[in-house]
């Protein structure tokens, strides 16, 4: 018993109320979230590369895997309205594990490439879906105080997962492949490591995810149907919807397209145009390196918006990411052979990028505010999804014909789009801003 007036700290008031400390299970929920992503997204992009898959192919077929971020808006009331989010967070995850053994599996067969872009897309499906269930638990199982505390935090481990994903497991797989000599035992391996991790975090959290007591069906008088109308209704009646779509498709054209051709670049060989980084390499400069610079970068775009607000910071936070993006034209033109040298032009470029994205991501919060707030923030994904899925369809393609050099300067040229719409935005001036 606390004495009258008394308060517990928050931390004790939600362990108690949620009957589980959030550091049982905050901390490996957003990690778990960050892995299916990276894995389909990233690690893949090394994986076929290194079993021989052309450019083309591999920007192409390995973009379409963005389509369940791009319409996960569309079945989003499905978590709401069916079962627990509890229930989906721990379905979706042992089905990621599902899809990882079987990809692990495949990968050494004939059909490879077919059967593990299969069972990419399953776990796709999975884990957007888990990104929906696992958010919604977020704000069911904390109050508002802890969300705000744990917000910062969980972007961490996110962070985490993308460090492990397209670094250590990329450093992992290139170890095996040295030390076996037979590189689709490697990453076959190397998957089925991943799956029995996932399988770690879906027993875990089936044990110490809290059953808050609001997790259950909402329904209304309007039904799942009308709700689900009225909700996407509402965000198309926006006052500027069409100017905020256009910057949620154009704000990174450049980078859907950067994104699907840097490891092809840092492993092709130097006369093929690229550096000739062993595959261990790759998950050093661009998984580690990288993603630690892009985190700082993250973080300082965040400290500095809350001190001057988004407005003011945006249009130095639109440069910062663009610019950046010359450090590539550098390495495809000199092809340095110190490694270091490649480490730092990566990093430079990952800071610039974490910390121009803050301001986009800001932006989505603010567009998306109102009383529909999540499902509205849900459709901004989807559409900044898309803004990646489309153009990295063509940008192998493009790569393979024009050659890195050239590529690399027309993803310079493609930032303007994004550069324009950015200083055409209006914004609150003290949105952002700590009050």
């Amino acid at each position: 018993m606390t004495p009258a007036g008394s308060q517990l700290p928050p931390r004790f008031a939600d362990a108690r109320r949620t009957n589980r400390n959030p550091w049982l299970w905050v901390p490996s929920l957003y990690f778990a979230q960050g892995v299916p992503y990276v894995i389909v997204m990233t690690m893949s992009v090394v994986m076929y590369k290194r079993l021989g898959i052309s450019n083309t192919d591999i920007a192409l077929y390995t973009s379409w895997l963005y389509l369940p971020w791009v319409i996960k808006p569309l079945w989003s009331p499905l978590a709401d309205i069916t079962r627990t989010k509890r229930l989906w967070v721990v379905a979706m995850q042992f089905l990621v594990t599902l899809g990882l053994a079987l990809a692990a599996f495949s990968v050494r067969g004939n059909a490879f490439f077919k059967w593990s872009l299969f069972f990419f897309w399953i776990m796709a499906f999975a884990s957007a879906t888990h990104d929906i269930a696992a958010d919604g638990f977020y704000m069911l199982a904390l109050s508002k105080h802890e969300q705000a505390w744990w917000v910062g935090l969980r972007s961490m481990f996110y962070r985490t997962a993308m460090i492990v994903g397209s670094g250590l497991l990329v450093v992992l797989a290139g170890m095996l492949e040295t030390k076996t000599g037979n590189i689709p035992l490697a990453w076959s391996a190397t998957l089925a490591v991943v799956a029995a991790l996932f399988l770690a975090f879906s027993c875990w959290h089936s044990v110490m995810l809290p059953r808050p007591a609001g997790d259950g069906p909402v329904l209304n008088s309007k039904g799942p149907v009308g709700e689900f109308f009225l909700t996407f209704g509402s965000f198309f009646r926006k006052p500027g919807v069409l100017m905020a779509l256009a910057f949620f498709l154009f704000y990174r054209f450049d980078e859907a397209q950067l994104a699907k051709v840097i490891s092809p670049f840092l492993l092709d060989s130097r006369k093929a145009g690229g550096l000739g980084l062993t595959t261990s390499q790759v998950g050093l400069a661009y998984g580690t390196f990288g993603i630690l610079a892009l985190t700082c970068g993250g973080l300082l775009g965040g400290f500095l918006t809350a001190k001057h607000g988004l407005k003011r910071m945006l249009p130095i936070m639109v440069c910062s990411m663009y610019l950046p993006k010359l450090a590539f034209i550098f390495l495809s033109f000199a092809q340095p052979a110190n490694f270091l040298l490649t480490c730092s032009a990566v990093a430079v470029e990952q800071f610039g990028y974490g910390f121009g994205f803050t301001a986009f991501m800001l932006y989505m919060l603010y567009f998306a505010d109102g009383p529909h707030k999540t499902a509205h923030y849900a459709i901004c994904t989807g559409f900044m999804a898309l803004g990646m899925m489309i153009p990295g369809l063509w940008s192998g393609w493009l790569a393979d014909h024009i050659g890195y050099r050239h590529f690399f300067l027309w993803v310079i040229f493609s930032t303007l789009p994004g550069l324009t719409l950015a200083f055409l935005l209006k914004v609150d001036p003290e949105f952002g801003k700590k009050t």
